[in-house]
């Protein structure tokens, strides 16, 4: 049962909040006649206060300052009269949830209640994220009870404190960077540098300056010398995010690098030693890619010294739920929205759907839905017009036809086959959108660069923005 505590000097409204929020209410009540004896029985279980104004040892308000200094995020609820509505509103300036007048109606009194006992119960929850997030370690981040995100945290503390070079495979979403800072956070390096660079994000020129760093007058432009990603990570982690986007001539560059351990900038005359764990991540599959000819195979081995395959959130359904509570907290203390649970109705549809932009899908559908919450509950109606507003008619699947070809094993059929739906989807939504890499890539919930490699991949046409 919540606790709540009541400070009032009234004999008969003690009574009579201890029956509405007792009886009525289902909560534990504790009561005290006095500011003094409320300070004292306002210990850590107390959920929420509700709090006379008008005391005979101590102000109200000086009640109320006291009890947010020892703890600040405890809900208050100020009882006034009517002439004191002023009072009332310098109160909730100190830092009280709200006030009631009396007399209260008690179906008021117990919304608030309630509305402050969720309140108080969300900051909680917010407190722990924080420590979670700040000061705890980040495989504590990687949420979820599933077999498969679980065997993910059981690869993680095995090969951390190694210096393998790790290749982490998973879809658009599956929380890959995570994956690789838990690395980081777990091996001997944690208090040295961790450097991510996004292999598909800039030129080619560019790319190379960004890892190798250059001289300056070593092109054009290069009004000042440079250091590179692989220097600034030095005695810490590099992880190349997307490395399957790396252009050709920088796969036999950084195949250099992993295999002397050393580096030279463009334009310079000496190579730098370095002393760097890499980690890299894909959500193409590198090895095939690799003998089709389109990666390097011997760079693909060295990157590929032990490998960890992140399941996508259709395959971790016992996860959908706990990381839906763990957006809705932090959508919420972002937003400054008082959100803090979702309908059993609402989580049917969210562990319901496939999910194919993964765990950054849900999160966005999470987080919208607490901006149109018109309560302190996300409803289904919200979850269904959300999930409805971002999906886009599609053919039937059996307009997808896969031929069987001789000698092919089942694994090679199946894989053929996503890669012939893939097509046909990425198709549609452009055929949806007249061409519109930018809004395609948002309706299907990747990231724009790998929709551009997958329309190339597969010889489609789009308009570029």
């Amino acid at each position: 049962m919540k606790k709540i505590l009541v400070i009032d000097d009234d004999s008969i409204e003690r009574r009579l909040l201890q029956t509405v929020l007792g009886k009525v209410g289902g909560y534990e009540v504790v009561t005290a006649e006095t500011g003094k004896l409320g300070l004292e029985r306002a210990v850590d279980s107390v959920e929420a206060v509700i709090l006379d104004l008008q005391l005979p040892d101590i102000s109200g308000m000086e009640v109320l300052k006291k009890l947010k200094e020892s703890r600040r995020s405890l809900p208050v609820i100020m009882l006034t009269g009517i002439t004191d509505v002023a009072k009332a509103v310098e109160a909730i300036q100190a830092g009280a949830y709200t006030y009631l007048t009396k007399p209260f109606e008690n179906d008021h009194l117990l919304l608030m209640v309630r509305h402050a006992v969720e309140k108080n119960e969300l900051l909680s929850q917010i407190e722990d994220l924080r420590q979670r997030a700040g000061k705890g370690p980040m495989l504590n981040r990687i949420i979820g009870k599933s077999a498969g995100t679980q065997e993910i945290v059981r690869q993680i503390q095995k090969v951390a404190d190694s210096d393998l070079t790790v290749l982490i495979q998973g879809e658009t979403g599956t929380g890959k960077e995570l994956v690789a800072r838990a690395l980081h956070e777990e091996s001997s390096r944690r208090n040295k540098p961790f450097v991510a660079i996004d292999c598909g994000a800039l030129a080619e020129n560019l790319l190379e300056s960004e890892l190798f760093g250059h001289e300056k007058g070593s092109f054009t432009g290069a009004d000042r010398r440079k250091e590179g990603q692989l220097v600034l990570a030095q005695g810490g982690t590099l992880f190349l995010d997307e490395v399957g986007n790396l252009p050709v001539g920088l796969q036999t560059k950084l195949l250099r690098v992993l295999q002397e351990r050393q580096v030279k900038p463009v334009g310079a005359e000496k190579s730098i030693n370095i002393d760097v764990r890499f980690i890299a991540a894909t959500n193409a599959p590198l090895e095939e890619e690799a003998k089709a000819g389109k990666f390097r195979q011997d760079l693909y081995y060295r990157l590929a010294e032990f490998t960890l395959n992140l399941p996508p959130l259709r395959e971790r359904g016992e996860d959908i739920l706990a990381l839906a509570q763990k957006f809705l907290v932090e959508a919420s203390l972002e937003m400054r929205r008082n959100v803090s649970s979702i309908a059993a109705d609402a989580e049917m549809l969210l562990s319901a759907n496939a999910w194919p932009g993964n765990i950054r899908e849900l999160r966005n559908v999470v987080r919208q839905a607490v901006l149109l919450a018109s309560d302190s509950v996300v409803q289904a109606e919200q979850i269904r017009n959300l999930l409805k507003g971002n999906s886009v008619s599609l053919e039937s699947p059996e307009s997808v036809e896969v031929a069987l070809l001789p000698g092919q094993t089942l694994k090679q059929i199946a894989e053929r086959a996503v890669e012939a739906a893939e097509k046909q989807a990425i198709r549609n939504v452009l055929k949806a959108t007249g061409g519109n890499k930018s809004k395609a890539a948002k309706i299907l919930k990747t990231d724009y660069k790998t929709l551009h490699v997958k329309v190339k991949k597969y010889g489609l046409k789009a308009v570029e923005e």
